[in-house]
């Protein structure tokens, strides 16, 4: 990868303008955990209400998954990212002018339909449009995922501390920028030649390799948005706070996904790089769980957890690329729709746990399901080997690791096959 191929500040302003709109995209993932207990405290709801906010969002996320390469398939890539922009536009808005959580949780919903559509295609923009190849544009979309990460909580805390409704009408307003942007920036981008169809990602899933590779993804995203969506509640700490404590946890998310991940897997393996990742990150689960309420115990285990969470993202998704008998969007797709579907509905019953039974509980089922992904992960032991095979063989294998928050990788198929 020579320095001649990539120059990251000699892009044309299509590339630009779809960059910052992925950069406010990957923000609205931590963008409301400082104004959790906010909204609990100013609309009188429960934690378990509150927590709905994720679940909306993710759910949808994930069942958009199994046809957002349905529409880019038929719509091509400018026009479903314009249709995801709209939509995160005009619902995020929503969220942040109605009155009641049930409002916010229902617009947050159409949200993440929004936001599927538009990291489904993002990355196929950027790479039509940037120069340098390839390369210089996944190094462009990792940027961004590793920029909004780690902003994403300390604009939401700013934002938040002058009221609820900032965050909502802050991604709103600065969406809305991307998307007049984009309109005149961005070129018009061919109709794909090859159509997907609606039943194929869930047909993919009856490969044994791709559904070990699910359901160990499944498992973690458990433990992983328990503690994203219900940790705030019990550290008691206020909205400043919280957006500096979730911004240390972005910027290790960023670097060990694009940085950390793919170093250690050169260095020892998929199967080792990830059997350690997801047993340290039990680990720490286990720890919250031991005192939820313990500020500086939580604080320490919140950060740390980016470190296993930026490892397992990249890695777990690598493979499932490598192993899958399908093309990477169906793969895509189909994964996408099968953790997504973990990670929305830990939150919520991480909120019904507290209130039936106590605080600690929801950490410690937390580590137990990332447990059980390990063993499931080693079920398919084989699959990591063959894998790691795979991947010696492939040299545009990077464009994985930008796949880890939505569907983006299959989305580049198309294009690579012009470049």
């Amino acid at each position: 990868m020579s320095s001649d191929n990539i120059s990251l500040f000699k892009q044309p302003k299509a590339v630009y303008a779809v960059a910052f709109a992925c950069v406010i995209s990957f923000m609205g993932i931590g963008l409301v955990d400082p104004i959790l207990q906010a909204l609990k405290t100013q609309l009188h709801a429960t934690e378990s209400q509150v927590t709905l906010l994720f679940t909306s969002y993710l759910v949808v996320t994930a069942v958009a998954m199994l046809v957002t390469n349905w529409v880019s398939s038929r719509l091509g890539a400018k026009r479903t990212l314009l249709t995801g922009l709209v939509i995160i536009v005009a619902f995020a808005a929503l969220a942040g002018s109605t009155d009641t959580i049930s409002g916010i949780v229902a617009f947050r919903a159409g949200w993440g339909l929004g936001n599927a559509l538009f990291i489904a295609t993002s990355l196929a923009a950027i790479v039509a449009s940037a120069r340098g190849g390839f390369a210089g544009a996944i190094i462009l979309y990792e940027a961004a995922l590793g920029l909004g990460i780690a902003a994403g909580p300390l604009v939401g805390s700013v934002l938040g501390n002058i009221s609820w409704r900032g965050p909502f009408y802050g991604v709103s307003a600065l969406m809305a920028i991307a998307l007049v942007a984009t309109v005149f920036l961005l070129p018009a981008t061919p109709k794909p030649e090859h159509r997907t169809s609606l039943s194929a990602p869930l047909r993919a899933l009856g490969h044994r390799g791709l559904l070990t590779m699910s359901i160990t993804a499944l498992l973690y995203n458990w433990g992983f948005f328990t503690m994203l969506g219900y940790a705030p509640f019990p550290m008691g700490l206020s909205i400043t706070a919280l957006g500096w404590v979730f911004f240390c946890w972005g910027v290790l998310v960023a670097f060990f996904s694009v940085i950390g991940a793919p170093w250690l897997q050169e260095r020892f393996g998929t199967a080792a790089s990830l059997y350690g990742s997801l047993g340290l990150f039990a680990v720490d689960l286990a720890v919250m769980a031991i005192s939820p309420t313990n500020q500086v115990l939580m604080i320490g285990c919140v950060i740390a957890a980016g470190i296993f969470i930026g490892i397992n993202n990249t890695l777990m998704t690598q493979a499932v690329m490598m192993v899958s008998p399908v093309e990477r969007p169906v793969a895509s797709a189909a994964y996408g729709f099968v953790r997504f579907i973990g990670g929305g509905l830990a939150p919520f019953a991480a909120g019904k746990l507290v209130e039936h039974f106590n605080v600690h509980v929801p950490f410690a089922i937390g580590a137990i399901t990332v447990l059980v992904a390990i063993a499931v992960l080693a079920s398919g032991r084989r699959l990591l080997a063959e894998a790691d095979r795979t991947l010696a063989g492939h040299d545009d294998v990077s464009g994985e690791v930008a796949d880890e928050f939505g569907g983006a990788s299959g989305a580049i198929d198309e294009v690579v096959r012009t470049h």
